[in-house]
């Protein structure tokens, strides 16, 4: 049983940021497939979102600074247990505003405070089933050469209005990332309030294939809906994926303290 009991934690000495999986998920819970991924970031204060971290977590920070992302991509066949994906159920248009966290035995995540998808049973199912903050949204992902739109319009649980409109155009391979792109994007599990407790559900997949992206469009208010006040100036980082296939594990006990 996870535990989610206990003060906040430490701040320890968090594990290397690392481009590569530090583990392998050999028995996973879901497999998957992330696709067309567009990444938009911005730089926060971090003592602007540590009161929305689940408990046993604190903000990841680089430079004395963490970060509010807001990814749209395609869950394309949820599978589960090794059963083969899900044609329909489980391949959905998705939006997600998360996070960047750590715990006290130092492992890096994401926290995700909102994650709209067009499916409602997936939507169902994470909610009640893993305490997730999905949100039953009509979206549409649409390619057209080197251009990729997103949209979404929430429909259940609210707040009703929560949107997003994102156009992106993609550019070259990225051939090095750069620190602060692996930061962003090699984040190797989740921390959440699953039902047993705070947790840790970590993740394998190869490595992001990395573009530069131009940021046509971006109207939303998902972050602010999120709980996030709403970020100033422009996103300090635009990435593009044509994406990876995951493996998640189970969710492993978070410590509240050291």
């Amino acid at each position: 049983m996870l535990s989610g009991s206990g003060p906040r934690p430490r701040e320890g000495t968090p594990e290397p940021v690392t481009p590569d999986a530090p583990a392998a998920v050999p028995r996973p819970l879901f497999t998957q497939q992330w696709l067309d991924l567009t990444f938009i970031h911005w730089a926060v204060a971090p003592d602007v979102v540590a009161g929305l971290m689940p408990r046993g977590a604190v903000p990841d920070t680089r430079d004395g600074l963490t970060y509010v992302g807001l990814v749209a991509f395609r869950m394309h066949r949820v599978g589960l247990l090794g059963l083969p994906g899900v044609p329909y159920l489980g391949s959905f248009p998705e939006t997600n505003v998360r996070l960047y966290s750590r715990d006290a035995q130092g492992r890096r995540g994401v926290v995700f405070r909102s994650m709209d998808a067009s499916r409602l049973i997936p939507v169902v199912a994470g909610r009640l089933g893993f305490r997730l903050p999905y949100l039953w949204s009509r979206m549409a992902l649409r390619a057209e050469g080197d251009t990729v739109h997103y949209t979404s319009s929430r429909r259940l649980p609210g707040p009703r209005g929560a949107s997003s409109r994102i156009t992106v155009r993609t550019g070259a391979r990225i051939e090095e990332p750069t620190e602060l792109e692996h930061f962003l994007t090699a984040r190797w599990g989740m921390h959440n309030a699953f039902p047993g407790g705070a947790g840790y559900l970590s993740n394998e997949h190869p490595r992001w294939p990395l573009y530069r992206a131009e940021l046509i469009t971006c109207e939303e208010n998902l972050v602010a809906a999120a709980g996030i006040p709403t970020p100033e100036g422009a996103p300090v980082s635009v990435l593009y994926s044509p994406g990876v296939p995951v493996r998640l594990g189970r969710p492993s006990r978070t410590p509240a303290g050291t």
